[in-house]
């Protein structure tokens, strides 16, 4: 790639704007505002917002499954209302919903997917194969897609996103419904596609799985992108840390008479919970715990710290 091409973003939205018609009982709704964002190609980035914050309509205006009202969206410098064709060529889609025929086999929906992208059956069939083993689904290509596990649908998806070689991958919601063990694998997939040069963009509800693997996050709410920048920076932004401390004995109410003051709460029998603030450390709550014959048995966060972040910025909209 030269120089030139590879300094092309591989997602540029500019004023992106969309809204559903209402009717004579309920007004329309304005789902984007003039959204604006640049994704640098080979970047691993998130949509992150609560539901109804636009994630999944700008998802379906920029891989062609919507149309906007205003605005202007490139694939790699390709625009998407003068070359569709070409555009939607760099892209797979993951969407939110299973919508393949689970009568046909597991190999059918993929080498089916490559025909759409103008890519022969025995053309396509060795990437299909490799996407497919990478995947853990080789051994199941025969089989019908109604008897595969939710995990399995779910990988099916990128697997058929990936038949074409896209170089972007959208991807909405692609772990929801997945248990903890099959996401982590699918983490490491994706992981490694991205070094190997994909662009992976996708909404996700799970604020860990967003802090786990991507380099930069735009926060969208209502509609509008409310925060945007390296994930790395959102986090040196947090102001407060919480914490979760469990304790060796049951916590009686002297000893809540003793902490009164400090910036600690009781949350269950032998459980506190300790809200920092920038900065402060946490041995002062712990030699305060000690002073009073209270012994800690185990420290840990309440939970994804991209969380603490998202909530701050969602509550202050």
């Amino acid at each position: 790639m030269s120089p030139d091409a590879s300094s092309v973003p591989a997602l540029e939205i500019i004023g992106l704007t969309k809204t559903y018609p209402g009717s004579k009982k309920k007004p329309g709704t304005e789902a984007l505002k003039s959204v604006s964002l640049t994704v640098p190609q080979g970047e691993f980035f998130a949509f992150l917002g609560p539901n109804g914050a636009g994630k999944t309509s700008l998802i379906s205006i920029v891989s062609g499954l919507s149309m906007k009202n205003a605005g202007s969206v490139h694939i790699h410098g390709i625009s998407i209302d003068d070359h569709p064709d070409q555009a939607k060529g760099y892209i797979g889609l993951v969407p939110q919903e299973l919508n393949f025929n689970i009568f046909e086999k597991v190999i059918d929906i993929v080498l089916d997917q490559a025909g759409y992208y103008g890519i022969s059956r025995v053309e396509a069939l060795p990437h299909a194969e490799k996407v497919l083993k990478d995947l853990s689904l080789w051994e199941k290509r025969n089989d019908m897609a109604q008897h595969l596990s939710g995990g399995m649908k779910r990988r099916l998806l990128i697997a058929r996103a990936l038949v074409h070689k896209p170089r972007v991958l959208l991807l909405d919601e692609p772990t929801a419904g997945v248990d903890v063990e099959l996401r982590r694998g699918m983490w490491d997939f994706l992981r490694e596609l991205n070094e190997a040069g994909t662009t992976i963009i996708l909404t996700t509800h799970y604020l860990e799985e967003a802090e786990h693997l991507c380099r930069r996050v735009a926060i969208i709410n209502q509609g509008e992108i409310i925060k945007e920048g390296s994930v790395k920076g959102l986090l040196s932004s947090l102001n407060t840390a919480t914490l979760l401390i469990d304790t060796k004995d049951p916590i009686t109410l002297a000893d809540m008479e003793l902490l009164r003051g400090y910036p600690i709460k009781k949350i269950d029998e032998t459980t506190f919970e300790v809200k920092l603030e920038h900065k402060q450390s946490a041995n002062d709550s712990f030699r305060k715990l000690a002073s009073i014959g209270i012994e800690v048995m185990n420290v840990r966060n309440t939970g994804s710290r991209l969380e603490e972040v998202f909530v701050n910025l969602i509550e202050k909209k």
